[in-house]
């Protein structure tokens, strides 16, 4: 997910990089599903909500108040970003 958000992707559109970060996410979520996965879930939903967090104010040129310019919410809401934790709650073996 950190290869998704460089520097290099600055000139691409906020929708074009959700759109390859939850096709990351879901086929890594896909592929591990066995077993309990609702810490891995919430880990990997941290870095890559904090990751879009830095590739948007690197994009808009914001230094400060980075959670309240672009919260985990409008993240999720506005840009549409997956959110894996969620996913854990139809596992009948997972504690969400």
């Amino acid at each position: 997910m950190s290869g998704l958000t460089t520097r290099r992707s600055g000139l691409l559109s906020p929708g074009v990089v959700v759109a390859r970060l939850n096709r990351a996410l879901t086929g890594w979520a896909n592929y591990f599903t066995l077993g309990q996965v609702s810490p891995a879930y919430r880990a990997v939903d941290q870095h890559a909500t904090r990751r879009l967090r830095q590739w948007l104010c690197r994009k808009h040129k914001v230094r400060s108040g980075k959670s309240v310019r672009f919260p985990n919410e409008r993240l999720r809401q506005e840009y549409g970003l997956t959110c894996l934790a969620q996913r854990t709650a139809s596992f009948p073996w997972a504690k969400a």
